[in-house]
Order: structure tokens, then C-alpha cells, then sequence
């Protein structure tokens, strides 16, 4: 699903270190540059950190294409998902003083966040947040972000999202989710998340550019334009504000300020608490684990290798690998949506570092991942042959409402119609499929293709009922898109 995402990628094995990364500069330079022209991808960055100091901060490329301002290693990123393992070291940081644990209950502070029935919505603790095991479903509440809702508001309605059996039961990636633990230890704080992120960490580690305001990130004058795929051709994107989801997704930094913070996880140790995903054949493969915003992979030596990826389908991606054992991790910034150069230049450059050459074409094994990452989440809307006519389209109008989404409005718009959904009730044109079946184009990051939108009649009002309800598929995955007219 597109939107912040953890590609774990745990494709190479961990030969003995064999050279240092000081003496392979130019082979990841020369990488860097056959990554960019394979992909198109307009502009890079990277920092590689070896045993307390960095080794190479280089930017490659333009910050934006049809103009020739270049990116440096002071470059600002969205980092999209890399946020995450930024926010848990705040929040690990608030841990190691003995201000906050990871076994605090949630509700404890944001007593409005409360998931499922009592007996689990005063279980569920950072822990449970932090690694994606709250039960949430998958993208839990960004589709709402796409709508324009605040945080505020997304985090109350998730309260409204079935657990199921799912509570530590299963994994499944949530911003939100990761949201709510960071925002519950800040209130404890007494300070809001992106005033906490600052003090105990940016302002420390001397992170002078990094920041988890999108004002910050916008207003920089060095910092990157998002890129998106036209066909073959790159072209500009929109800007995508993540202040919603901030702490899962909206931190802004560059490859310079990024290897201070590659210094300091380097010198701790992690490990992991839910499975990510379960090794289908476990003699041939691996599993991968996360725990409290990372991905924790072991290689066939015996490593311990953590990872992070972020994507932005609106134009952003950006890979993070360390090697605790051996004092090394690299960081990959890229100005346009996944197509794997983040991982595969991250990947080519341990191989570099441990055997001299780059041991597998990561960028033909990750391309269909990424195909695949950014699939819609939500059904397609097929088109029939013989389509069915509508009603007449005055049957539709009208304001339909739940407690998810809010209120939404079918009004007529010329010779047809629209729905307008969000806190500004934003306008989207209806094209009708067949019968009561009609589409339109979801917003913002999760809005890949059309969803279909269908009006019903009541049917136990039996034939000809007026038209009572209607669903949203693409806010419908957890059963929570159906609305009735007012």
C-alpha cells in the first residue's frame, strides 16, 4: 500500500568485512550515479558511517529537475517512514532517563485513543504501537489524513476500527498507530511531539536542519521538490505535508544530520518484537521481525542487520541499513516515489564495504516490490459491458454520515454529480459504472485508482426503495465506509 512504508529487505548475506569504506568512495559513487541513470531519479543523497565518524557524505544530482541547483549532504529530505525509528530513539531516549516506559498504557494520557474493548483498550502500550501489533488494520486511518482530518480527529475515530483477534496477535503497519504512542509520551511531557523531538534530540545531536514541522521542511531553502512517474518521465509532484502523522512520517533532515544520528544508534543495541513477515519456506528463507520502529533481519552469518524504508508515492524515498557489530550503517535520500534505488544503492553499499563488489542486481530483484507496495489498497472498479442505467440522478443527492468518515454530500454538478467528503467537504466528480454503482477519485497518498461508490436502497423496504445508504470501497477495508443518508 502506498503511503509512509517498511520494505525489510533482507536480500544479502554478511560476508566478514573485507574493506573500508573510506578505500570503496569511488565504487559508491560510481554506484550511485549507474542507480540514478538506470531509474531517472533526479537527485541523492548518502552518508556512510563507520566505528564513530562518518566515511562519505555526498549529494548527487538536482534538487529539482529543469533547474541546476544540486543536492548537497545539508540537502533537506522528507524522509517519509525513516521518521520512525527517529521518533523511537526520543521516545527510548525518555526510557533510558526513567520518564516514560515502554509498557505504559496509552489511554494513560490520551484516553480518547482507546481500540477495541475495555479489557484490550487499557492493555495496548507503546509497545504494542510502536512494533505494529495493536490490532489496527493495515494504513489504519490514513485515507482520513488523505481527507484533510487532523491528527486529533484520526486518532479519536480509530478508536471506531475492529481489532478482531488481532491484538499482539498480528503485524500490520499503521502511521497512526505509531502516531498515538509518540503523541501520549509528549502530553506526559507536557509538550507537543514536535517540540520533544527538538529538545531531546535534534537540538543535542546537532541536527540543525532536521525537523517534524512541514513549514520547516517548505520553507528551507535548500531542500528538495518531490518527483512522480508520468508514463517514462519524471516530473514534479505535489508537496506532501505529513504534520498528521509527524512523528510515523513527517521528519525532514539531510545526509549530514542524519550520520550524527546514525552515531548514536550505532552505539546501542535492538532487537526485535513481532514478526513482519513469516518466511514461507523457513529452510530456504528467513523471516523478517520489527520492533519499536525497526526492522530486524538476522544474515546466514549469524548479523544482525536493521533497516527502515520510507516512500512517499507523492514523490519521496529513502532507505536506512545499519550493521551494529561492525559499526556501520548507510543512509540513502532520494527526491522521487520507490522504485528501489534507496534499498539497492543501501544494499550495494554493504556489499561494497564487506567484500569489495556489488553482490546481486538489487534494483531488478526490488522493482517488483515496489510495484507491489504501492498497489491500491482497495478494490478495482470494474466497467461492464451492458452498463445498467442509474436512477434519476436527483435520487442520489443528498447528506449521508457515520462516525468515521463524517459527513458526506452527493449534490448535482452540471449534467452530473459529485461528492464532497473531509472537513471541507472537498469536491470530487461521480462518474457513473452501472446502476447505482458510480466512481470517483480518491485524494492525497493512498489515492491510487478509482474507488467505486455505491448507493443502496434499505432491503427490507423492499422494490423501488428510495436510496438510503451508500459505501466508499477505498474507506471501507475495515467495514467502516458504509454511511446513511440524514
Amino acid at each position: 500500500m502506498p503511503g509512509c512504508l517498511a520494505l525489510l529487505v533482507c536480500l544479502s548475506p554478511a560476508p566478514p568485512l573485507r574493506a573500508a569504506p573510506d578505500e570503496v568512495g569511488s565504487q559508491i559513487e560510481a554506484l550511485t550515479q549507474q542507480l540514478m541513470q538506470r531509474t531517472g531519479v533526479p537527485g541523492v543523497a548518502i552518508a556512510v558511517v563507520r566505528h564513530d565518524r562518518p566515511v562519505l557524505l555526498r549529494g548527487f544530482g538536482v534538487r529539482q529537475l529543469g533547474r541546476s541547483e544540486p543536492v548537497d549532504a545539508h540537502t533537506l529530505f522528507p524522509l517519509a517512514s525513516l521518521s520512525k525509528p527517529i521518533t523511537s530513539t526520543v521516545l527510548a531516549g525518555l526510557v533510558g532517563d526513567g520518564r516514560a516506559s515502554w509498557d505504559d498504557p496509552v489511554t494513560t494520557q490520551l484516553p480518547e485513543f482507546r481500540l477495541g474493548p475495555p479489557a484490550i483498550a487499557t492493555s495496548v502500550t507503546l509497545r504494542d504501537l510502536l512494533s505494529h501489533r495493536s490490532g489496527l488494520g493495515d494504513h489504519a486511518g490514513d485515507p482520513l489524513e488523505d481527507l484533510g482530518f487532523d491528527r486529533a480527529t484520526i486518532l479519536e475515530r480509530l478508536s471506531l476500527q475492529p481489532l478482531g483477534n488481532r491484538f499482539r496477535a498480528t503485524y500490520a503497519y499503521t502511521n497512526f498507530g505509531f502516531t498515538a504512542a509518540a503523541v501520549a509520551v509528549a502530553r506526559q511531557q507536557g509538550s507537543s511531539w514536535e517540540e520533544l523531538a527538538a529538545e531531546r534530540l535534534y537540538r543535542p545531536l546537532g541536527m540543525e536542519r532536521t525537523s517534524s514541522r512541514h513549514a520547516d521542511f517548505r520553507d528551507a531553502p535548500n531542500r528538495v521538490r518531490p518527483h512522480v512517474r508520468r508514463g517514462d518521465l519524471w516530473v514534479m509532484g505535489p508537496d506532501r505535508d505529513a504534520d498528521a502523522q509527524s512523528p510515523a512520517g513527517g521528519v525532514s533532515s539531510s545526509a549530514h544530520d542524519l550520520s550524527r544520528w546514525l552515531r548514536l544508534q550505532l552505539a546501542g543495541t535492538h532487537r526485535p518484537l513481532s514478526v513482519s513477515r513469516e518466511a514461507s519456506d523457513p529452510s530456504r528463507e528467513r523471516s523478517g521481525f520489527y520492533g519499536l520502529g525497526w526492522g530486524v533481519n538476522v544474515s546466514d552469518q549469524g548479523a544482525v542487520q536493521l533497516s527502515h524504508s520510507g516512500a512517499f508515492a507523492m514523490g519521496a524515498a529513502t532507505a536506512v541499513y545499519l550493521l551494529p557489530a561492525e559499526g556501520l550503517g548507510v543512509v540513502v535520500l532520494t527526491n522521487a516515489a520507490p522504485v528501489g534505488l534507496a534499498e539497492s544503492l543501501g544494499l550495494g553499499v554493504l556489499d561494497l564495504i564487506r567484500s569489495g563488489t556489488v553482490q546481486r542486481d538489487y534494483l531488478t530483484l526490488l522493482q517488483p516490490l515496489m510495484v507491489a507496495s504501492m498497489a491500491q489498497a482497495y478494490p478495482e472498479v470494474p466497467i461492464p459491458a451492458q452498463p445498467l442505467p442509474p436512477r434519476a440522478l436527483q435520487a442520489y443527492v443528498g447528506s449521508y454520515r457515520n462516525a468515521y468518515v463524517g459527513q458526506a454530500v452527493v449534490s448535482r454538478a452540471g449534467a452530473g454529480l459529485r461528492l464532497q467528503l473531509g472537513p471541507a467537504l472537498s469536491p470530487y466528480p461521480l462518474s457513473h459504472v452501472s446502476g447505482d454503482t458510480f466512481r470517483y477519485q480518491p485524494p492525497g497518498e493512498n489515492g491510487v485508482g478509482p474507488s467505486a461508490v455505491v448507493f443502496a436502497a434499505d432491503p427490507a423496504a423492499g422494490p423501488g426503495a428510495a436510496v438510503s445508504r451508500l459505501r466508499i470501497a477505498n474507506l471501507d477495508t475495515e467495514g467502516l465506509g458504509v454511511l446513511q443518508r440524514q
